[in-house]
């Protein structure tokens, strides 16, 4: 037998050992598990894959690309109160 010691989010923890209870198993039965299918799939056994930004995102992004390549066309604000006075007729139209 041998010793893993981890260092994990408490949270993380917490809440995977609950899933673990309601499966009836044992956090050192989850890890043994975890580690019999590294082994009998020669990979990590699930899905391993960076987060990739949906269409709304990323349209978000290039309009934020856009405005700092042009930022003659787009208005700033040097404090809230600027911008405030700029959206709340806007904001109170559209609450009509």
């Amino acid at each position: 037998m041998a010793n893993i010691n981890v260092r994990i989010d408490s949270n993380i923890k917490e809440n995977a050992e609950a899933v673990f209870a309601s499966l009836g198993i044992t956090p050192t039965a989850a890890i043994s598990l975890f580690y019999n299918q590294v082994i009998r799939t020669n990979s990590i056994p699930f899905e391993l894959k960076a987060d990739i930004p949906n269409e709304k995102t990323l349209s978000a992004i290039d309009e934020v690309e856009e405005m700092e390549k042009n930022k003659e066309k787009y208005k700033g604000y040097k404090n809230i109160d600027g911008l405030l006075d700029d959206i709340t007729p806007i904001c109170s139209s559209n609450n009509k």
